[in-house]
């Protein structure tokens, strides 16, 4: 039975590797689905362990969701993401490192796709707000800073236009 859609507040984050179209022009087929089979497990593991949900995998990128009670914690795993998965695209060789931008706000949450084979999935502006923020690292819109304790506040500083949160650990910035 198809879940039924509903407007629902979510942490809405996109995860995908930096350089991975060139990284996989120099690798054979079986060595590029052997790295993305372990990192989905890895991805996967790390956002159910934050009681989030992976919508979709699509290449090395990922649509992820964590519910309006789990802000801190999807946001907890994305950081520990990042590094985890940085250090095992370190450990394959490959020069790739994770990038996942978030926001906050509300989506439309449910079953769509044709009869018979609907899939989960979260659409509407907020998904495309956090798709089209810029940078690199763990990048948060206004609206998902705002919604962080402030402990984890405290490892993010103010971005320029458009106003976004970057973690202050990244070097680049």
């Amino acid at each position: 039975m198809a879940e039924p859609r509903a407007e629902s507040p979510f942490l809405t984050a996109f995860v995908d590797l930096t350089r991975f179209g060139s990284q996989s022009q120099r690798v054979s087929d079986g060595e590029i689905a052997d790295t993305l089979d372990q990192y989905y497990r890895h991805v996967s593991a790390a956002v159910e362990d934050a009681r989030g949900r992976v919508v979709k995998f699509i290449g090395d990128a990922a649509l992820v969701v964590f519910p309006e009670d789990g802000v801190d914690r999807g946001v907890e795993a994305l950081l520990g993401l990042k590094v985890s998965t940085d250090r095992f695209m370190a450990g394959r060789g490959w020069d790739c490192r994770l990038t996942a931008k978030a926001h906050y706000g509300v989506v439309v949450a449910g079953a769509f796709g044709p009869p018979g084979t609907e899939r989960f999935d979260v659409i509407g502006k907020a998904v495309n707000t956090a798709a089209m923020l810029d940078g690199a690292g763990v990048i948060l819109s206004v609206a998902a800073f705002r919604k962080l304790g402030p402990d984890l506040r405290r490892r993010f500083k103010k971005h320029t236009p458009p106003v976004t949160y970057i973690r202050s650990e990244d070097p680049h910035r």
